[in-house]
């Protein structure tokens, strides 16, 4: 008998004898009738048992079986309308393999997010957990099929390191052997090295930040996709974001319907090329919403996520003041307080997806801003020396994949789009 997925089941004739493996999702007793929902990596299936048709070995190992048990399957596909998705299989021969004990999640225990998150091993085990993790998934393959495509190369770089990329108040310290490093918060730095043997990189790994912010779109511990390429200007940067956030929704459009369907989330192909709005537009919007804030900040987080309510399409906030940007941001000729960079917002009120710009490549005004803005040259040494060596113009960005898995699954808070989330209150399990 061939041993197969749930999914290869719904394929398959009726008639046809099957085997599967999976966990028990639901179960109930109807009189001689047993009726059970299995599980496995691939979808659910609906399974029945029958007293006279069924051995009574395996009727009593099915009756017995508790929720989230594991069990092995066989019988025969059955086309039945009333069942999910169409079709059941007829028990023929039902086994325990791993018997659970009793089942924590009651439906009172799961109205409450915290004891969701406290038992977050168990409780991953929800269909959508399951669907979130699948687009997860996909964004993330679609980004190595975009790259590659594109002819960009991965690379690696270290988790520890000395300087900082992003701001040092945001670094976690670590002992290391007796000298104080940092967890990374980028990869930049290392990926602007490469350039000069590459090209055009990109990494996939994890990033740091300490930054105290409790907001559904921020994580202690995150995973980016960065890229740089060279001769490259900030143009040329956006339009690589954009193909990218394109093909990725393109991709979980295509490929995850069932996905989006059992998280109930309706998305659109989006539309090239993104919109730009300049900084000084969302200024002029926050004002007339009654949250004003001065030229040289950052975009407060409560402006963002209104000017992202008022799109239904991806679009950027482009040109960010010198003040609200890290120090080896490009600026403008004929605006030098304004650098070129830009975030790449998602619509109905999600927020940032991405950041990014122009970086300069020049060794004279990179030393200038370090020391303009009382940085520590020798921090940046190696940094600098690249300026030294054919830096020519060149340009990334950083993209957390758990904010676009976030806004394509259509999630309230960003700690669902991780397996197993760290925030500012949370580390276990």
């Amino acid at each position: 008998m061939l041993f197969r997925s749930i999914k290869q089941v719904f394929g398959s004739e009726a008639g046809e004898k099957v085997e599967v493996k999976g966990w028990v999702a639901t179960k109930n007793v109807i009189g001689g009738l047993v009726f059970a929902i299995i599980r496995d990596g691939t979808g659910y299936i609906q399974v029945s048992a029958k007293g006279g048709v069924t051995p009574p070995d395996s009727m009593d190992a099915i009756k017995s079986a508790t929720k989230e048990s594991a069990v092995s399957v066989e019988g025969v596909v059955r086309a039945d309308g009333r069942a999910p998705g169409g079709k059941e299989i007829s028990v023929r021969s039902f086994k325990v393999l791993s018997r659970a004990e009793t089942w924590p999640i009651t439906k009172t225990a799961a109205k409450s997010a915290s004891y969701l998150y406290d038992i977050r091993h168990l409780s991953i085990r929800s269909r959508k957990v399951a669907a979130t993790m699948k687009i997860r998934n996909e964004v993330v393959g679609a980004t190595f099929d975009y790259f590659r495509e594109n002819g960009f190369t991965l690379i690696s770089a270290p988790s520890f390191v000395q300087a900082a990329v992003e701001g040092g108040s945001t670094l976690f310290g670590v002992d290391y052997f007796g000298k104080k490093v940092f967890l990374s918060q980028s990869a930049q730095f290392y990926e602007e090295a490469a350039l000069a043997a590459l090209e055009k990189v990109w990494i996939y790994q994890p990033a740091f930040r300490a930054e105290k912010s409790r907001t559904p779109k921020h994580l202690t511990e995150f995973w980016m996709i960065e890229a740089e390429q060279a001769f490259a200007d900030q143009s040329d940067n956006m339009s690589l974001q954009e193909g990218l956030l394109s093909f990725m929704t393109q991709r979980v459009i295509q490929n995850r319907a069932d996905e989006l369907k059992v998280l109930g989330r309706v998305i659109a192909e989006t539309v090239l090329p993104f919109e730009r709005v300049p900084y000084d537009e969302v200024r002029e919007f926050a004002e007339k919403q009654g949250l004003p804030f001065e030229w040289g900040e950052d975009v407060p987080t409560e402006v963002e996520r209104l000017v992202s309510l008022s799109r239904d399409k991806p679009f950027f906030i482009t040109d960010y003041p010198l003040s609200a940007r890290s120090f080896y941001h490009m600026t403008y000729p004929d605006r030098p307080k304004v650098t070129k960079s830009a975030d790449l917002i998602a619509p109905e009120g999600f927020g940032e997806l991405a950041t990014g710009g122009q970086r300069i490549a020049s060794y004279e005004v990179l030393m200038e801003r370090i020391k303009s803005q009382d940085l520590p040259t020798e921090a940046f040494g190696w940094y600098l020396d690249l300026r030294k060596y054919g830096m020519p113009d060149h340009a990334g960005f950083g993209m957390g994949v758990e904010r676009v898995t976030r806004w394509l699954a259509g999630l309230k808070h960003i700690r669902g789009a991780s397996l197993f989330p760290r925030t500012t209150t949370r580390v276990s399990p």
